[in-house]
């Protein structure tokens, strides 16, 4: 066990952030908890922010936030669970 963590959407050139340790965020449809279960990402994952956007708000081990980060089409986690390092908007808006 251990080993790498796991990269579930970046190029190996582009940047991406880590998840919360401990946590397999959801990834939902769009911007709300409300939003259609899409896939679970791993213990460890890393992501690619593609855009963000703001939505449902939601505490998480980073805060509160209504940020939400699109990691790939129709695939969208709340900031409140990923490390980029900023309160704010790391990438372009939706």
């Amino acid at each position: 066990m251990g080993g790498e963590p796991v990269d579930t959407t970046a190029a190996p050139d582009q940047a991406t952030y880590p998840v919360a340790p401990g946590y397999r965020v959801n990834v939902r449809s769009g911007p709300s908890s409300g939003s259609r279960l899409v896939k679970v990402l791993p213990y460890g994952a890393r992501v690619r922010i593609n855009c963000q956007c703001q939505g449902e708000r939601v505490a998480g081990p980073y805060g509160t936030t209504r940020i939400w980060d699109n990691i790939g089409p129709g695939q969208y986690v709340s900031d409140a669970y990923v490390r980029t390092g900023s309160d704010g908007y790391v990438a372009p808006r939706c």
